[in-house]
Order: C-alpha cells, then sequence, then structure tokens
C-alpha cells in the first residue's frame, strides 16, 4: 500500500506539482465570515462606526456566515464565569441537569435576598444587592486565594513552597471548592441548588467554611514563607 503512493508522490513532483496535497479541515470554505457574538458590537449605532465596520456590516447582508460555537452568545443574560461553573459542575456529560441546578441557584439567592428587601426598612434596603449574577462573582472573588502551595524537591526533601497563583488558578480553586463544599454538605431533604445558595450568600457575606479554608491556605503558606526562594534554586 505504500510503494503506490510513493510512486504517486514521485511522479507529482516530476510534474512540477507540489508533492503533498492540502486537506482543509473546516467544513466553511473560504468565502465564509466569521460570526459576531460581541454584545457591545450591537448595541452601537451606525453612525458612530468607521468606513472598513460599515463594509463589514455590508459584507454580512450577502455573504454566508459561519454558525456560532455554542460558548458563544449575545444574549445579556450570559455569563463566562457561569457557564465556566456550570461546566465544571458537570457529571457524566449531563449538562442539562447542571443548567438546572444553576439556574435554581440563582433563583434560590435572588428569592432570598427579595424576600430579605422587602422585610428592611428603607435605609437598609439601598445596601441589599438582589442581583445574584453580581452576588455570584463577589462570591467566587471574595473565595480565591491569593498564594497557593507547591510541592519543590529540594536535597531529596519535599517542601511545601509558596508560590503566587495565576488569574485562572485562582477561579479553578475558588470553583472547585464551592462544588466539592456544595457535595459534602448533604443535609435531609435537601437539593443541591439549596446548599449551593447557602454556600454562595455565606461568602457573599465574608463567612463559611469556604473563606476559612481561604485563610488556612494563606496562613499555611505564610507559615513556610523561610522556603520561598526554593522556587528559583
Amino acid at each position: 500500500m505504500a510503494a503506490p503512493r510513493c510512486q504517486l508522490l514521485v511522479q507529482r513532483i516530476k510534474a512540477g506539482l507540489p508533492g503533498l496535497i492540502q486537506v482543509r479541515w473546516s467544513r466553511y470554505d473560504t468565502h465564509y465570515l466569521d460570526p459576531v457574538a460581541g454584545k457591545e458590537k450591537y448595541s452601537r449605532p451606525m453612525e458612530e462606526l468607521s468606513q472598513e465596520e460599515k463594509e463589514e456590516w455590508d459584507f454580512k447582508l450577502v455573504r454566508p456566515i459561519k454558525a456560532c460555537p455554542s460558548a458563544l452568545s449575545s444574549s445579556v443574560f450570559t455569563d463566562p464565569t457561569v457557564s465556566k461553573f456550570t461546566n465544571l459542575m458537570m457529571k457524566g456529560g449531563d449538562k442539562i441537569l447542571s443548567r438546572y441546578i444553576m439556574n435554581k441557584t440563582l433563583e434560590k439567592i435572588k428569592r432570598i435576598q427579595l424576600e430579605k428587601y422587602h422585610k428592611a426598612s428603607p435605609e437598609e434596603r439601598e445596601t441589599i444587592v438582589c442581583n445574584p449574577y453580581v452576588i455570584f462573582n463577589e462570591a467566587l472573588e471574595k473565595c480565591s486565594p491569593i498564594i497557593g502551595l507547591a510541592s519543590i524537591l529540594k536535597s531529596g526533601k519535599y517542601y511545601q513552597v509558596p508560590v503566587p497563583l495565576t488569574e485562572k488558578k485562582r477561579q479553578f480553586l475558588a470553583m472547585k471548592w464551592i462544588i466539592t463544599e456544595g457535595r459534602e454538605k448533604k443535609a435531609r431533604r435537601t437539593f443541591m441548588y439549596d446548599r449551593l445558595a447557602d454556600i454562595l450568600l455565606e461568602a457573599f457575606r465574608g463567612e463559611g467554611s469556604i473563606i476559612k479554608k481561604k485563610n488556612d491556605l494563606h496562613k499555611m503558606a505564610e507559615s513556610n514563607r523561610a522556603f520561598a526562594h526554593f522556587r528559583w534554586w
């Protein structure tokens, strides 16, 4: 099977043709345009657009456009952090269940905050946040550690060396701790979204086991700061 292929390659080279044939892995041709999923691009009036942007919009009227990926959306309710949390919470590929739990969690947070809002005095209502997306993002930020520990081998011994964490790693640890706490904190007649709502509200107030876990990690990194120079040795 390999011999005819080699002979065909030699014949193509002698004929002046390219030896390798380029294969397109995309199902779209070159004249297909990329989709526009940014919400800010749709909200801009045509008077504020430049000449190149106006020509780009005119091309989209006559030329075919690629299908938008499932991860992108122009909806005002789309939050990439919530989508990432939903994917991390998913088990067994059941994304429908994961989305249902996430939506019920945000709904439960909204109901709790609205009930608190209606019971509060007019002066206290100004300080109560009712937007569940704001609560979720602030709670995630408060749960994100700044410094972590890394095991580094030095002279045949492993040391727990404090290292700064990237933004992606900080967000991942906060999400992982919240999901793990929600799965382990099993109470009778309590659903997953009820537990997640309670954990997020506690973290939003700066309380709860997730905040304690973050503080313990910072204290351990502070106690091991004598080994910090092992990062470069």
